[in-house]
């Protein structure tokens, strides 16, 4: 059910700081602990030399990284549909958002305390904070159509990335010089890591409450007075729901050959993002110094990527902006498989930071546009499980290629096989079958060509 128009915070600046305001809270965690620190770490002191051994069978650390990745992507896979029906009917999306917040920056936080040899604990906490990550991010991208004013969603979901790559490069800027001058604070390495680590938590959990404050939510009538019902109640209201979208998808013929689209490039972007450090580390040998500065660089080129696309989008069109940061995604694999050295490799960051927040702010914001108005956790939950069933296979795949080739540019090299067959579903998607079938179902939007 539509929310009541009196209800509505769509164009409410206040409101969209405030919803802004979260990616800057948590791209810092992503930033420094998940892409940028803990892989360091987990290989270099967690992990034993050789790998940690399973039966007679030594498995390497960015082996069990992208089992990692892969085993937070499924949980959330499982979850994110329900969970989004239900905080569609119950107008309870900003309570799941901080409920997984606070999961999230309880686990980071705990991943400080992981020493030598913690294999298994800091496995399940990263788990976990990835949960919280992944799963606070579904309620959030839902809030995108309530908040933006008609017309304005690719520009409100840029600076929505354009603020997480603002605050997460802050942070990582700071956790930078931190390990870098270790020795001249009186720190071991791994100590500054841990600190680094723990100053990303809460960083996360503080401007989080900014968000808490600011971020208002529409109610909705229908699930109005049902906050006495049973847990049991509502799973039951929420598959149904995910069933009622199922078949609103079936509809929505533009809708779901995008979800599709997004689904196999989606796979190659994750996994770049995911196995990036790791690839560094491990394939290039090089340090954390040259590892975090070219990560920094990424933060402060993806803050003007992330604008730059959002007005090419108004240019050409979301679709067409979407198809050409595909192809420089197509040139970013093919640059690393051939890379070996430091300035390379801080090269590649500068052309990954230029397309990454573009090629995503810019794929949600056509995807807000194209959804049937009144259930966006649903749809966005739905849009979620897809995001997260591509982040499972494509850092799954990148770590059985590395562990039976022996080479992480082999595995580097596969994946440009998504982005390919990505730009050529995405080019069969046009804006008026997403009209034809919105109407279809009732107040569905498109953009683009």
């Amino acid at each position: 059910m539509r929310p009541d128009p009196s209800e509505t915070v769509q164009g409410d600046q206040r409101v969209i700081f405030g919803w802004a305001m979260y990616d800057w809270a948590n791209s810092a965690y992503v930033t420094t602990t998940a892409v940028a620190v803990l892989p360091m770490y987990f290989a270099g002191v967690v992990v034993p030399p050789g790998g940690l051994r399973i039966g007679s069978t030594p498995v390497a650390a960015e082996t069990l990284w992208g089992f990692m990745v892969s085993a937070a992507a499924l949980f959330v896979f499982v979850l994110a549909p329900v969970l989004g029906a239900v905080a569609d009917f119950a107008a309870a999306k900003k309570r799941f958002l901080l409920s997984f917040c606070a999961l999230g920056v309880f686990s980071a936080a705990l991943l400080s305390l992981c020493g030598p040899g913690a294999v298994w604990p800091t496995m399940l906490l990263f788990v976990l904070a990835q949960i919280g990550f992944v799963g606070g991010n579904v309620f959030y991208d839902a809030f995108l159509p309530q908040i933006a004013a008609p017309g304005d969603e690719d520009r409100v979901s840029s600076k929505g990335y354009a603020f997480g790559y603002v605050g997460g490069g802050l942070q990582f800027a700071t956790s930078l010089l931190l390990i870098a001058f270790h020795d001249t604070l009186g720190l071991s390495a791994p100590a500054a890591a841990r600190l680094a680590m723990l100053g990303a938590a809460l960083w996360w959990g503080g401007f989080a409450l900014v968000t808490a404050r600011l971020l208002r939510e529409p109610r909705n009538r229908e699930g109005e007075g049902d906050t006495a019902r049973s847990a049991l109640f509502y799973l039951c209201q929420g598959f149904a729901r995910v069933r009622q979208t199922m078949n609103h998808v079936r509809r929505l013929r533009g809708l779901a050959l995008f979800l599709l689209a997004f689904l196999v490039y989606n796979e190659g972007i994750q996994t770049v993002i995911q196995m990036a450090t790791m690839y560094g580390k491990q394939e290039l040998g090089l340090g954390s110094t040259a590892l975090m500065g070219t990560l920094l660089l990424v933060q402060v080129v993806g803050i003007f990527g992330a604008l730059l696309f959002g007005r090419i989008a108004g240019m050409i069109g979301s679709k067409h902006a979407i198809m050409l940061s595909l192809g420089i995604w197509c040139g970013v694999v093919v640059y690393g498989y051939f890379i070996d050295s430091a300035a390379q490799y801080f090269i590649l960051g500068g052309i990954i930071g230029l397309v990454l927040g573009g090629s995503q702010a810019i794929s949600r914001s056509f995807y807000a546009a194209m959804i049937p108005a009144g259930s966006p956790a649903e749809f966005f939950g739905f849009y979620s499980v897809v995001s997260k069933f591509s982040a499972i296979w494509g850092p799954f795949l990148f770590a059985m290629i590395r562990h039976f080739s022996g080479s992480s540019r082999n595995a580097l090299l596969s994946i440009i096989i998504f982005f390919i067959l990505g730009l050529i579903l995405l080019s069969f998607v046009t804006s008026d079958s997403g009209r034809r079938a919105g109407g279809a179902v009732g107040g569905g939007r498109a953009v683009g060509p």
